[in-house]
């Protein structure tokens, strides 16, 4: 059985950068960052001072207060990014097509803030005064579902938690969906609001986290300076369609996603195996699921964090995986902009890599500036690239020895 083709129609996206797809990826080719001293919790309190938070945005433009109430904000942040993708989309979801539209939406730790504030609520003033809805606020496939309820698409339901690895397993995972023909059209992407007292101290406590207090410098993946990642928070959404469904509706595409690869490390907890063997290994099976010689790989939206053991070993994989080639193609974290959004990563970074498909530019690593002899590719430093490009694939790796690659291919008709 052949199998079905799928394509990118919509997306959607709330981050540092922007609140919408389109300002993000104007931000993020300019080479704006979204970076400053976090305001969410005490700096004072902690060793790590910025975080890329999300500025300006009001979940109440996008549904009613009363129900924004019964949301966590991770959640607030997937119902906005879902609702302007099936705007962006053109997607009208009837009662006839509602069972073959889908949800797959994912987030490394849900409900976080939920959960400090109705602890310390549960300590002060004792069960009776905890919300009715603190677990349905904190569980982390609660964005899945209230998306699919404020869609009104019954399909395919789920979520993925892998960790930092979240939002790219969840659009491999969806793509895999409609690929099999148990759906037609999937949202799918990550959610995550972890700027809270408990996230933060507890990635300061392993020290992932930059102690750099310059919010413009702080994220500064591939350098020989990095010193650990920012935190960010956001979401980013695509409309994943099959191909026939969506011509026949006329729909616009950015890009045909061919491949899905994913592998664990079987090593350790936080630390990635030894030359990114399962990254290796992930972009490989990627490359092969989507037909793709790896000399047609132009672009590689890197899952650079700016730590010092995930730069050096990706690196190495993509040496192992492309040979001679890694040299030729480019690679770009857009993290040194966003931060990493940890589980909502992978959703936003998809949207840039299609994004860079379409329009033919190559977003920037920002504050590349010592090079690193153990990070020798063409990282695209601190200028975006107009190169067209053939073929893309965009990584995130997470704790638990997550490895998860999706690869898009520039749609041709």
């Amino acid at each position: 059985m052949d199998k079905r083709r799928v394509v990118v129609t919509g997306i959607g996206a709330v981050t540092p950068v922007g609140n919408d797809a389109e300002t993000a990826w104007k931000n993020i080719i300019a080479g704006v960052s979204g970076i400053g001293t976090v305001t969410r919790l005490n700096p004072d309190d902690f060793p790590a001072k910025v975080a890329a938070e999300v500025k300006d945005f009001s979940i109440e433009d996008f549904i009613d207060r009363k129900e924004a109430r019964k949301m966590d904000r991770f959640t607030h942040y997937a119902v906005a990014a879902s609702l302007m993708a099936v705007k962006d989309a053109d997607l009208e979801i009837t009662d006839d097509n509602a069972p073959r539209v889908g949800v797959w939406i994912g987030s490394g730790i849900g409900g976080m803030e939920t959960f400090e504030q109705q602890h310390e609520t549960f300590l002060n003033r004792g069960h009776r005064r905890v919300s009715p809805f603190f677990v349905p606020m904190m569980i982390p496939d609660m964005a899945t579902g209230q998306v699919s309820i404020t869609l009104g698409a019954r399909g395919f339901n789920s979520c993925t938690v892998t960790a930092c690895a979240t939002g790219t397993n969840s659009i491999g995972d969806a793509f895999k969906v409609i690929q099999r023909g148990d759906a037609d059209v999937m949202f799918s992407g990550g959610a995550e609001a972890p700027i809270t007292k408990m996230s933060f101290a507890g990635f300061c406590a392993n020290t992932a986290l930059s102690t750099n207090q310059d919010p413009q410098k702080a994220s500064r993946p591939f350098d020989k300076n990095r010193d650990g990642f920012v935190m960010g928070e956001g979401a980013g959404i695509l409309v994943l369609e099959e191909l026939e469904h969506a011509k026949a509706r006329g729909a616009k595409i950015y890009a045909e996603i061919v491949g899905y690869g994913a592998t664990g490390d079987a090593y350790h907890i936080t630390a990635p195996a030894p030359e990114g063997e399962g990254g290796a290994r992930a972009m490989k099976m990627a490359i092969e699921d989507g037909g793709l010689n790896p000399e047609e790989v132009g672009y590689i939206n890197a899952h650079g964090t700016s730590t010092e053991y995930n730069d050096k070993f990706e690196t190495m994989a993509i040496k192992k995986v492309f040979g001679e080639h890694a040299y030729k193609l480019a690679v770009s974290s857009t993290k040194s902009m966003t931060g990493h959004l940890l589980g909502a990563a992978g959703g936003i970074e998809a949207i840039f890599t299609v994004l860079a498909l379409k329009e033919g530019v190559l977003p920037p690593t920002m504050n590349y500036e010592t090079p690193d002899p153990d990070c020798d590719l063409d990282y695209v430093p601190n200028e975006s690239r107009h190169q067209e490009v053939k073929a893309a694939i965009s990584n995130s790796l997470g704790f638990g020895g997550h490895n998860a690659t999706i690869a898009f291919r520039k749609y041709e008709a």
